[in-house]
């Protein structure tokens, strides 16, 4: 089940925060709860991208993205993600999150986040993530423009670009196996 309850207390919160710019880091804590684990006594690998939305959320409403995805009717989708799971995260971790879009292209939004135990780094995921209308996509550009800012025109880093350059070759659609 989608976790409601956290999300409902990840908007309060982002609410309380002071504002920030999309490409500034957002931050978010909490515990891995007996329903977030697998039969390994872990956090189940599907609740911890689930988890990830969360962090997104915050993001997305510091920087009153999702005030004008409200305004206009627009909506945000993954279009892709890479995840690394590097340490296991136990039933009653206290887990902080950090979010940050690391920049964007024509079309994409490119989002780094993290989850953190005791210090240690547990899991990572680049998202790519577009804001959609009944039109399609809307150029990341004209978001941060209709959000009142100057363009960042920041490159990304080659670890992203080179992540973006393999999809390329990945096939779509996926093959068949019979």
């Amino acid at each position: 089940m989608y976790p409601f309850l956290r999300l409902a207390k990840t908007m309060f919160l982002a609410n309380k925060k002071s504002k920030i710019c999309y490409t500034e880091p957002s931050q978010i804590n909490f515990i891995c709860h007996p329903w977030d684990i697998d039969l390994f006594g872990e956090m189940n690998n599907g609740r911890i991208l689930t988890l990830y939305d969360l962090g997104r959320t915050d993001l997305g409403l510091r920087c009153d993205l999702m005030t004008l995805l409200s305004k206009n009717k627009w909506a945000l989708v993954v279009a892709g993600s890479s995840v690394r799971y590097r340490k296991r995260v136990k039933m009653f971790d206290k887990i902080t999150m950090h979010s940050q879009c690391v920049g964007y292209d024509d079309k994409w939004l490119y989002i780094e986040q993290s989850m953190w135990v005791k210090g240690q780094p547990c899991s990572s995921v680049l998202v790519r993530a577009g804001v959609t209308s009944k039109q399609g996509i809307i150029p990341p550009a004209r978001v941060e423009k209709d959000l009142g800012l100057e363009p960042q025109n920041t490159p990304l880093p080659a670890w992203v670009t080179e992540w973006i350059a393999s999809e390329q070759h990945r096939p779509w659609p996926p093959t068949q196996h019979h």
